[in-house]
């Protein structure tokens, strides 16, 4: 039976090599932090991590996981409504909460489960959503889930936004959704304008805060904190799994009443085994430690910083960023290959990212800054873009 289908994808696969798309995992063997071991013992620096406050192998956070194996034990071994909320997941909603400035949050397995649970508890097909052309795939998906009127405008277009929402005036409730940072450009969305606009047409905000959350605003508060409207939002999204210490786990905080509603409906939540109590317990700790000083955050915007310029002097195409992603133009899809490869050999781990993920024809290396890089990283990384992009004649 398989014969005939296995054929199909084994052409589809060859199709995908033959245009240089094809994907290829790369093996750490060391804990995740600014120098790495890849491979067979390879040293590198790492610059294509999420790991943005530098909290992955961080010695508190490690330790507060082990304290919560001993006490806790492994896993919950169920949906939380049944027999599997600990006191600990407890505890990190209220601690997620008091970080945002919002009345109530909910945990999920992944921000990829909260952006596909969220809508369809909430919306249907009386009300309208209305999404930038840029949202992550999970939002996409989520959209998808749900039977709201759909709309879409082009990233961050103000005007195609205010004409979305007059054509949506005919359905019950309207819900703009957008991502925070834009995780493969690195803009930050224009909250303020877009809070305007839904305040004049009468629609709710969502917001996805996965690359915003620890690294935008004074504080690592995020998009709400960088425009000033703290606790205005209705619903905002995240993970545990970047910034927050690169573990796994998501979450929806926001308004009481949709929170509610999430745990009464939300399919992902209901359906799926709570969090493990160490990474609760981790997750807990991090939010007391940005709560007590904003060392990472100021190191991490000082870094981004330092490392955009030096590239911009050194003559790279750089696409504005108000985050800590950096995207290095390359525009040709092999030939980001073929640099984040020679780039590795120079000791700098990347990776080039092509069609399906950006548009066809903007193909390039994403470089992720972290408040775990030192100057000296930085300036090895700079380093080396400069003499393979000489090699291979992105620069003259």
């Amino acid at each position: 039976m398989y014969n005939d289908f296995q054929k199909h994808l084994t052409a589809e696969l060859q199709a995908i090599k033959d245009a240089g798309l094809y994907k290829e995992e790369r093996v750490i063997t060391s804990a995740q932090k600014a120098d790495i071991t890849v491979g067979k013992g390879d040293k590198v620096l790492n610059f294509c991590a999420n790991n943005y406050l530098g909290l992955a192998n961080s010695p508190e956070l490690i330790e507060a996981a082990k304290k919560a194996l001993d006490t806790h034990g492994y896993g919950m071994a169920s949906v939380r409504f049944i027999c599997g909320t600990g006191d600990l997941q407890k505890k990190l909603e209220e601690k997620i909460s008091e970080f945002f400035g919002t009345e109530d949050t909910i945990l999920y397995t992944s921000c990829f489960d909260a952006n596909g649970g969220v809508f369809e508890p909430l919306l249907d097909e009386n009300d309208a959503i209305i999404s930038d052309s840029l949202n992550h795939a999970s939002i996409i998906d989520g959209v998808r889930l749900c039977k709201a009127q759909r709309y879409r405008y082009a990233n961050a277009n103000m005007e195609e936004l205010e004409n979305c929402l007059k054509t949506a005036q005919a359905q019950r409730h309207r819900l703009i959704v957008t991502d925070g940072v834009f995780s493969m450009d690195g803009n930050v969305c224009p909250l303020d304008k877009i809070y305007e606009l839904a305040s004049k047409y009468n629609a709710m905000v969502m917001v996805d805060e996965s690359h915003s959350a620890g690294v935008v605003g004074r504080t690592g508060r995020g998009t709400t904190e960088q425009f000033n409207l703290r606790g205005k939002i209705e619903i905002l999204t995240g993970t545990l799994g970047k910034a927050f210490g690169g573990a796994v786990g998501g979450f929806v905080t926001g308004k009481k009443e949709i929170v509610a509603m999430l745990r009464q409906r939300s399919r992902p939540y209901l359906f799926s085994n709570s969090i493990p109590p160490m990474v609760a317990a981790a997750g807990v700790r991090m939010f007391e430690m940005m709560s007590e000083t904003n060392a990472l955050q100021d190191k991490l915007h000082s870094n981004t910083d330092y490392f955009v310029k030096k590239m911009k002097a050194a003559g790279f195409d750089i696409k504005p960023t108000q985050s800590a992603i950096c995207a290095v133009m390359l525009y040709d899809a092999p030939l980001s290959q073929k640099f984040a490869a020679r780039l590795q050999d120079e000791g700098i781990y990347v990776t080039g990212f092509y069609y399906p993920v950006v548009p066809k024809g903007q193909a390039r290396i994403r470089v992720q800054v972290s408040a775990g890089h030192e100057v000296e990283h930085l300036d090895k990384c700079v380093e080396a873009f400069t003499k393979i992009g000489k090699e291979l004649g992105v620069l003259k």
